[in-house]
């Protein structure tokens, strides 16, 4: 009898059998999904499983609705998959409706299941059967589906392990999987993966509860007081009144209230309610800071528990709260200050200056935006502006050095109607002027004539326009961003700059650091990358090589060029998503030792061609690029010079035979 054969016939022995049905009250969620696949579903074991797939428009639409989910479990996704890579394992992220929205290892080859091993696939039990993702979430309990504990017997080669995940108000969230193609036969192999599974996904959990409560205050309880500040057993939000606001899933399954309800129950509900312990007790904590300070507290019912307090990250002016509390609390600017808080992933250079623009975004005070070319500066001011109370105004964007002088003045300042040969007939309103009740931005100001800055200064001096033409002055009430990536200071000393254009620019000065310097490259990689596949509907999966090489790449460019790479991989990838070889021969080289001594290098069978390529001999063509590539020393800009066609072509004919740089093998 077949293993399949065999399988059918236990899966039928559990679900045609009336006694059977007492499985339900039993503790085998196993046989409890097969009921389900079978009397619930209508699936038959035997049939053929047909993995559905997301349409991309479909997978955006889940996408955009849980990108925070999304970029707070990547972190942990990667951090995990760098532990588990080697056994042969997977990482599937899925929502609360079992379709995948990320995945992280090598594909399943001819896996039979490979279908489902991708971003847009539906492991919902219904579509799915019994299997780790589905049935995690309709268990809501982390638990291992082991080859034949799936309904379906075209399953039988697939392990997995999965974890439910849940939002801040307890909700399901999704669930996190460990999927393996060569785990050994034993199911006992599977508990550290269990642990594990089950570890990462409370860290996910933690930090998306951690953020969506960042302007609130959060009790973290544990039982040792050294580990309670980065390993807390539970978390709990409240606010300045002391009344809880959320409560995590160790919360929730730790902590009861006097009367024995649980804590999901008990929000909007003070902290008494749950600790004999005096609200000042909880409060002496939360004044003193960030882990600065422990206490024992003693719930009503359970085990006392080590405490520290995480003060508000964001403060914001809470309703109810005492005089004493709210002299504390610093209002927070009118606008939305989300475009902001995405500049930066816990960089601490970003981060300083995301805090400095937020407190100063509500206030009108002019600003100079000084860093390296492609860092980010207009970026940066389009997003005070949106923090501001100025959010629903205009926001005009001028290059100083891209306006060609002899129109800089009549594009600035605008002109009436015949007041030069070849004006409008209507004349023309200024973008200074249409900046009005909003904010100008003026990039690259160290590059603006001096006649200009002298009018510019009268503008910000006396806060009235004067057109070209015109002899009434307009008032205006704008709030001025600058940026240059020259030093002002240096072109005042040389005689380039006014001083006093200075001075009334720089009411404060912010200093966008240049990529290199970053320790949040990899989420700028990520959030970029979803942002260009999003546009051109591609494939964002990216290798962990690819990922290493963008992440030593020097980046002289800073964050425009990084866009520039990143879309020509797409281009190059076409669809399968981005590996080492996709990356422009500069990024794939960094590191890497000098071009010239690659003509040294002698067997092109072993090294030019990559294992799978086409021989050498195979065609002209080949013989044509080699050559070429050979004789520039691999410098494409050069060959492409040569073969009278662009870079990217070169590139796309490497691939097609194989071809590779020689420190691909090196």
């Amino acid at each position: 009898m077949t293993p399949s054969r065999e399988h059918l016939d236990v899966v039928m022995n559990v679900v045609g059998n009336e006694a059977a049905l007492t499985a339900l009250a039993l503790d085998n969620p196993i046989h409890r999904s097969w009921l389900r696949c079978y009397n619930d579903y209508g699936l038959d074991p035997a049939g053929r499983q047909h993995m559905r797939v997301e349409s991309s428009g479909a997978l955006r639409d889940r996408h955009a609705k849980h990108l925070a989910y999304l970029h707070t479990a990547r972190a942990a996704m990667e951090e995990l998959y760098a532990r588990v890579a080697d056994l042969g394992y997977v990482l599937l992220l899925a929502d609360a409706d079992g379709i995948t929205l990320d995945y992280l290892g090598h594909r399943a080859g001819d896996s039979p299941i490979r279908a489902g091993l991708v971003v847009g696939a539906n492991w919902h039990e219904a579509h799915a059967g019994t299997n780790g993702i589905g049935t995690c979430l309709a268990e809501c309990r982390t638990l291992t589906c082991h080859y034949d504990d799936h309904f379906y017997a075209g399953n039988l080669d697939l392990s997995c392990t999965a974890t439910p995940l849940f939002d801040p108000e307890g909700e399901l969230m999704g669930a996190l999987d460990l999927s393996s193609l060569t785990t050994p036969d034993s199911r006992a192999s599977q508990h550290l993966i269990g642990h594990m599974a089950s570890m990462y996904g409370r860290m996910i959990e933690d930090a998306n509860f951690l953020r969506h409560f960042g302007h609130r205050w959060v009790l973290r309880l544990g039982r040792a007081a050294s580990l309670v500040e980065v390993n807390a057993e539970a978390l709990l939000a409240f606010d300045a009144d002391g009344v809880i606001v959320g409560a995590d899933s160790g919360a929730r399954r730790l902590l009861q209230t006097v009367d024995g309800q649980s804590v999901g129950a008990l929000l909007g509900q003070p902290l008494s309610a749950v600790f004999r312990n005096p609200l000042g007790d909880v409060m002496r904590l939360a004044r003193a800071g960030n882990g600065d300070s422990s206490a024992l507290l003693h719930p009503w019912l359970g085990e006392p528990r080590q405490a520290m307090v995480r003060g508000p990250q964001r403060r914001t002016r809470m309703s109810g709260a005492t005089s004493a509390q709210a002299d504390h609390l610093q209002a927070a600017p009118q606008g939305d200050v989300s475009a902001l808080e995405a500049l930066s992933d816990r960089d601490p250079k970003m981060d300083a200056l995301i805090s400095q623009a937020r407190r100063l975004a509500g206030r009108s005070i002019n600003m100079i935006i000084q860093g390296e070319t492609g860092t980010g500066k207009e970026v940066l001011a389009q997003a005070i502006h949106q923090a501001s109370s100025r959010a629903d105004r205009a926001f005009v964007a001028i290059n100083c050095a891209a306006i060609p002088e002899s129109l800089i003045e009549s594009e600035l300042f605008g002109y009436l109607p015949g007041t030069f040969t070849g004006a409008r007939s209507r004349g023309m309103v200024g973008l200074i002027q249409r900046a009005d009740g909003g904010t100008l931005f003026l990039d690259e100001i160290g590059d603006m004539p001096l006649a200009l800055q002298t009018r510019l200064l009268r503008v910000l001096a006396e806060r009235e326009l004067l057109p070209l033409g015109a002899d009434k002055p307009i008032p205006l009430a704008l709030t001025v961003l600058a940026a240059s990536h020259r030093n002002l200071r240096e072109r005042i000393s040389a005689g380039q700059f006014r001083e006093d254009l200075y001075y009334r620019l720089s009411g404060a000065t912010l200093s966008l650091p240049p990529l290199r310097e970053r320790q949040d490259r990899a989420y700028l990689v990520r959030r970029i990358l979803g942002e260009e596949a999003t546009a051109i509907d591609a494939n964002d999966h990216l290798t962990v090589q690819a990922m290493e090489l963008l992440l030593r790449y020097p980046w002289p460019g800073n964050i425009r060029e990084l866009r520039n790479v990143l879309r020509y991989a797409l281009s190059m990838a076409e669809g399968h998503g981005i590996g080492a070889r996709d990356l422009p021969l500069e990024v794939q080289l960094v590191d890497a030792p000098a071009p010239v001594l690659l003509a040294t290098v002698p067997t092109p069978s072993a090294i030019d061609v990559a294992p799978g390529g086409e021989d050498a001999d195979a065609s002209p063509e080949v013989h044509q690029l080699l050559g070429a590539l050979r004789r520039h020393h691999w410098v494409i800009a050069d060959v492409a010079r040569e073969l009278s066609t662009c870079r990217a072509t070169v590139y796309r004919r490497m691939k097609r035979h194989g071809i590779v740089a020689p420190t691909q093998f090196c």
